[in-house]
């Protein structure tokens, strides 16, 4: 059944598998340019999809992967798509200075505007790391530009979250409006609705049901995401990293295709800054 009441916002965070931040021990930075990437063939597909359920979306993209694949970037714009920042280098807000922080989302911001010869407005932060310990970075986003971020997850984890957040879009003080990934309020807490992982683990018709009833039940558009390398079973094991690692890594790579095309039938999808334009 499809829902059209409510368009929900389908987003995807541009970077390939080895600049993961749970991989980060095995591809160090300055190892990058020496591994093959994948994120080209992946991209391809994701926009192949988005094209034949007749949805758009938004593409959190790493500038250091924009400079690289410039093209793929006007194939993203040139769809009709947003382009939006991921940051360059996939370095975790949390883990950074204030300055060096501000000067990485410039550059992103500056590399995605020339390649993609659009007006890049919206923010990811790698791995969700803005909380509660460096809600100063809301400033800096504002500073180099941007009009809103999608950078806080609302839930408890062990790597990001910060669950006394809001669960829908807010302004904050400064401006900035900051959309959050969708959760579920259940059993006096919050449950993660918003995709990733947990797209992969649970069965989809979880999936379709926690985004169901935030459309239904709060009447509000609900906000997902995944990366290209969801898509790719045949991308290389890392076989040094843990065993925790691995489990959130690979479980169910070759189910996420064709459950993001389920997705897509189920419920329609737009670009996050139409989906939130008056938001907040």
């Amino acid at each position: 059944m499809t829902q059209q009441r409510i368009a929900n916002a389908f987003t995807i965070d541009v970077e390939d598998y080895f600049q993961v931040s749970a991989l980060a021990p095995h591809f160090p930075r300055e190892e990058w340019e020496n591994v093959p990437c994948r994120v080209e063939r992946n991209i391809d597909r994701i926009l192949e999809m988005l094209d034949a359920h007749g949805a758009s979306g938004t593409f959190f993209t790493l500038g250091w992967i924009a400079e690289r694949y410039p093209a793929m970037i006007r194939r993203i714009a040139e769809a009709g798509h947003e382009v939006a920042s991921h940051g360059y280098n996939h370095e975790r807000a949390s883990a950074q200075t204030p300055a060096r922080f501000l000067s990485d989302i410039k550059l992103a911001r500056a590399v995605l505007e020339d390649v993609s010869a659009s007006a890049i407005t919206g923010y990811r932060a790698p791995s969700f790391s803005i909380g509660a310990g460096n809600l100063w970075a809301h400033d800096s986003i504002l500073e180099a530009g941007y009009a809103y971020s999608s950078s806080i997850y609302p839930v408890k984890h062990d790597h990001y979250g910060m669950p006394d957040a809001p669960r829908f879009p807010y302004r904050l003080e400064n401006g900035l409006l900051e959309i959050p990934v969708t959760t579920n309020r259940m059993l006096g807490r919050n449950w993660p609705a918003g995709g990733g992982g947990y797209f992969r683990l649970l069965p989809y018709a979880v999936s379709r049901w926690q985004i169901a009833r935030v459309n239904r039940e709060d009447g509000r558009p609900a906000i997902f995401y995944f990366h290209p390398w969801e898509i790719d079973p045949e991308q290389p094991r890392v076989r040094e990293a843990s065993a925790k690692t691995r489990f959130r890594h690979y479980i169910n790579l070759e189910r996420t295709e064709a459950r993001l095309n389920r997705l897509l039938r189920d419920f329609a999808w737009r670009r996050a800054d139409e989906v939130f334009r008056d938001a907040a």
